[in-house]
């Protein structure tokens, strides 16, 4: 809390940076609490019985925010001193460009105060030679426009000059900022450390009496098979509610364009129609200008009363109603559709994506392994007295990069009882890497990752006897045999 107070006051100011990651924490929210819900929805079905990893779970879970917060702030920190240096290369160009204009602009100033400032109206009046005076007149007028134009342009600049400045200052203030979570950062790391340190030492005679209980494995993996299974169905109902929002949309924007083009037609009818009223009114007023011309000039003929129609003559005169126009043309009644609730950005975050590159079933016997390590157990072997590996254990240093096999999205990124820290990835076709004890994840849910992309650091979270990796392939929920698809 101190650390926290120590470092509040100079930063107060809001960055841009502050707001987008204000931004992108609350848009991770939902989803978060989403994945957090199918997680106690798991533990449900365990028994209430307590587990000596649980105690490890919320300081192995702070290491790795921690580490993830490290490297995300080194990253940014890069990012704006990259910045910074071509916004100070930018002002010294800004700098130079407005220092020459002023120079042209006093030179103009003062070649124009040694001429005299000849105006315009002397000019006219001095009773030279006509094309003389056109000929000054004309470069009278270039010199004003240059002169203008050499003004807007030195104004244009400076104010550059003053947006450049206010990046620069808010991008020192983003260093600064970034500094001071650096430090808070590093001291809750070490913090974590330290009492995870403390609870091994107090928990480690519990953990191995564990790790040799029967039925611990199976449990464990029961746990992480039914969290597959119900990521798979999150992700299924979230595809399908992304395609329904994505039909009801094109629908709508159809019945739109449709409307708006019956309204067009109609629009375009009626004018037509009005047009054509006027042609005939005009054409008609005409004849009658005609007509009385025509009679004036005469001077006797005079255009017969009209008699009423023998049939016409007893009804009662109505008086002539003027001609309205055409009613536009409704667009035909369409049938309602019952109302689809919108799809919420936060409930597609899961929805798959096609990873760029080539279909991950195209890359079988090519993949490169996650980690460099030792491999310590293999898919099939024996564990013990317990079930077979459903997948395999590389053998690695603390802290060892861990990178993503091929390009796909992250669909869980947490800590879950027997695997620690535990990351998955998502590559398209319903197949899914596992990678777990990892001692930091450094991608969080909804991340795309490219092939090769680090995605977690080595360590033995989720009470493993020995740092290293747990990695696992799974097609349609079941573990299959990585060897022939990785390069170990």
């Amino acid at each position: 809390m101190m650390l926290n107070g120590a470092h509040a006051a100079p930063f107060s100011k809001t960055t841009e940076r502050s707001k987008q990651k204000a931004a992108a924490e609350a848009e991770r929210a939902s989803l978060q609490q989403k994945l957090s819900a199918l997680k106690k929805d798991i533990g449900k079905t365990e028994s209430a019985k307590d587990d000596a990893a649980d105690t490890l779970a919320e300081s192995e879970q702070a290491i790795s925010d921690a580490n993830r917060s490290l490297r995300d702030l080194a990253q940014e920190q890069g990012d704006t001193n990259t910045k910074l240096q071509q916004l100070a290369v930018e002002h010294d160009k800004l700098a130079a460009t407005v220092a020459q204009q002023k120079q042209q602009l006093a030179k103009l100033l003062r070649e124009q105060y040694v001429a005299g400032n000849e105006d315009r109206i002397k000019l006219l009046l001095s009773g030279d030679n006509p094309n003389r005076i056109n000929r000054d007149l004309q470069m009278m007028s270039y010199v004003s426009q240059a002169q203008a134009r050499l003004l807007e342009s030195l104004r244009a600049n400076l104010k550059a000059v003053e947006v450049n400045q206010a990046e620069a200052q808010n991008a020192k203030d983003e260093l600064q900022e970034i500094a001071a979570e650096e430090m808070e950062q590093k001291a809750k790391l070490e913090q974590e450390k330290s009492r995870r340190a403390a609870l091994l030492a107090s928990l480690s005679k519990k953990l191995v009496a564990q790790r040799k209980e029967a039925g611990n494995v199976e449990r464990d993996e029961q746990r992480l098979t039914g969290l597959v299974d119900k990521l798979g169905k999150l992700i299924q109902e979230q595809a399908i509610a992304a395609a329904a929002e994505k039909k009801r949309q094109e629908l709508a924007a159809a019945r739109a364009k449709a409307e708006a083009e019956a309204r067009a037609e109609a629009k375009a009818k009626a004018d037509a129609e009005a047009r054509a009223l006027a042609k005939a009114k005009a054409a008609e007023a005409e004849r009658q200008r005609l007509a009385k011309a025509n009679a004036a000039k005469s001077g006797t003929i005079k255009p017969p009363p009209s008699k009423p129609d023998a049939i016409d003559a007893d009804e009662p005169k109505v008086a002539q109603q003027p001609a309205r126009p055409p009613e536009p043309v409704k667009p035909p009644p369409r049938e309602e559709e019952p109302a689809r609730p919108a799809a919420k950005p936060a409930d597609i975050a899961l929805a798959p994506t096609v990873p760029s590159g080539a279909p991950f079933v195209s890359l079988k016997g090519q993949l490169r392994a996650p980690v460099s390590g030792k491999l310590a157990a293999k898919f099939g072997t024996k564990r013990g007295d317990g079930p077979s590996w459903k997948g395999v254990f590389i053998r690695t240093g603390e802290g060892a990069e861990i990178r993503s096999i091929a390009g796909g999205k992250v669909i869980f990124s947490d800590w879950l009882r027997g695997f620690g820290n535990m990351i998955i990835v998502d590559h398209g076709g319903q197949y899914w890497s596992i990678y777990g004890n990892c001692e930091s994840l450094l991608k969080r849910v909804g991340d795309v990752v490219k092939p090769g992309d680090s995605i977690a650091s080595a360590g033995n979270s989720g009470g493993n006897e020995e740092s290293g990796l747990y990695f696992e392939l799974r097609h349609q929920g079941t573990a299959f045999d990585p060897a022939g698809w990785v390069k170990f």
